[in-house]
C-alpha cells in the first residue's frame, strides 16, 4: 500500500478494473511525480496548463525519452479522464521529447523456421504464439488456459499495451502442444491444492470478490505457470506466478546464436515478423491492424514500408548496371 490515502485509491480502482501490478505501479509513479512537481497540491485542483507545463519539464529538464514522456501522459490521462473523471481534452501545448525512428528488424520466413529448430523444447509453444499469434511478451506469460479459444482457434488478449482487449488468431498446429501444457497446468493445480497454505492464482480484487473460487479454477490458471509457488509480497499470500518473462529474451538470443542467425533478435522481433509475414502472404493492413492490437493503422503501415523498401520493391540502380553487363 501507498502512503497517500488518494494514490491508495487510485490502486483499488484501477485493481478493479483489472489493470497490471506492473501498469498500476508505474502509472501511481507518474502521478505522484506530478503531484510533487506542482508543490503537493491535489490534481482535482490541477488542469491541463499544469500537465502541459508538467511535460514539457520532463523532456527539457529531466531528458526523458519520447516514449517515457509518452507513458507519463498516459498516466495522467488516465488520472484525469478515468479517475478524476475531469477530461483534459487535447494535451497537446508541451515541448515533446525527440522521438528517434525505430526500424524494425524482421526474420525470413526460413529463418523463423531455423530458429525454432534450436528453441528448447519447454519454449515452443510459447515461442509458437509469439510468432503465430504476434503476442507481446507480457502478453504471452499473462495468458490464462481459459484465454485458448480451442473451437474458435483464437487466443483472447486482455488488457493488452493501452488496456485494449482483442482477439487474434492461432496456429491450429500448436494444438497438441497446447493440449499437454493445460494437462501440464492442471496437474499443478492439483499438486497446490494439495498445500493448505496455497491461496489460489492471483486475480484482480473485483473478480476475485465476485468469483470466490475462480483463482483455483483451471480456466483462471495462467497458461504458463511457474515451476515453483511463491509468496506474494503485497499480500503474504502463498500463490503459483506465471512464468518469468525476462527468460524469453534469453532464451530467443541464444538459441539465434545457436542457429548463425546474425540480426539482433529479441521476442519483439517475432511479432515483426508476424505482421510481415501476414502482409506477405495478402492479409489487408486492417486486418493486421486489429491482429496486433495497434489503435493508429500508421503503426502498422511500418511493415508495408519494410516490404516497399527492400529488393522485391526498389529495385537498386545497381541492379541495373549488372543487368546491361549481360
Amino acid at each position: 500500500m501507498y502512503q497517500s490515502p488518494f494514490l491508495n485509491e487510485i490502486s483499488d480502482f484501477m485493481m478493479a478494473r483489472r489493470y497490471s501490478k506492473r501498469t498500476i505501479s508505474t502509472y501511481i509513479s507518474w502521478i505522484h511525480s506530478f503531484i510533487v512537481f506542482c508543490d503537493k497540491q491535489h490534481p482535482s485542483s490541477l488542469g491541463m496548463s499544469d500537465v502541459e507545463r508538467y511535460l514539457t519539464h520532463l523532456a527539457v529538464n529531466r531528458s526523458v525519452s519520447a516514449s517515457t514522456q509518452a507513458l507519463a501522459l498516459n498516466s495522467l490521462m488516465f488520472l484525469y479522464n478515468k479517475f478524476l473523471e475531469q477530461p483534459l481534452g487535447d494535451v497537446s501545448a508541451f515541448k515533446r521529447s525527440k522521438r528517434q525512428a525505430k526500424l524494425p528488424v524482421v526474420l525470413t520466413q526460413n529463418q523463423v523456421k531455423i530458429l525454432f529448430d534450436h528453441i528448447p523444447f519447454q519454449y515452443q509453444l510459447l515461442f509458437g504464439l509469439l510468432y503465430g499469434s504476434g503476442l507481446r511478451r507480457m502478453e504471452v506469460v499473462r495468458l490464462r488456459t481459459g484465454d485458448i479459444d480451442v473451437d474458435l482457434k483464437q487466443v483472447r488478449v486482455w488488457n493488452g499495451k493501452g488496456f485494449k482487449h482483442r482477439f487474434t488468431t492461432m496456429a491450429v498446429e500448436l494444438l497438441p502442444m497446447i493440449e499437454v501444457q493445460i494437462k501440464r497446468v492442471e496437474s499443478f493445480l492439483v499438486k497446490d491444492q494439495e498445500n493448505k497454505l496455497y491461496a489460489g492464482v492471483w486475480m484482480p480484487d473485483a473478480l476475485e470478490r465476485k468469483y470466490q473460487h475462480a483463482n483455483k479454477s483451471l480456466a483462471w490458471q495462467y497458461l504458463f505457470p511457474s515451476t515453483r509457488l511463491s509468496v506474494d509480497p503485497e499480500t503474504g499470500l502463498v500463490r503459483r506466478h506465471h512464468t518469468d518473462e525476462s527468460i524469453i529474451n534469453k532464451v530467443i538470443k541464444k538459441a539465434g546464436r545457436d542457429a548463425g542467425i546474425r540480426k539482433v533478435i529479441s521476442s519483439h522481433t517475432l511479432r515483426h515478423s508476424f505482421a510481415t509475414h501476414l502482409l506477405q502472404s495478402g492479409a489487408d493492413i486492417r486486418t493486421v491492424q486489429q491482429q496486433l492490437g495497434h489503435s493508429d493503422v500508421k503503426t502498422t503501415e511500418i511493415y508495408t514500408h519494410i516490404l516497399k523498401q527492400g529488393a522485391d520493391g526498389v529495385k537498386s540502380p545497381l541492379s541495373y548496371l549488372f543487368d546491361s553487363r549481360t
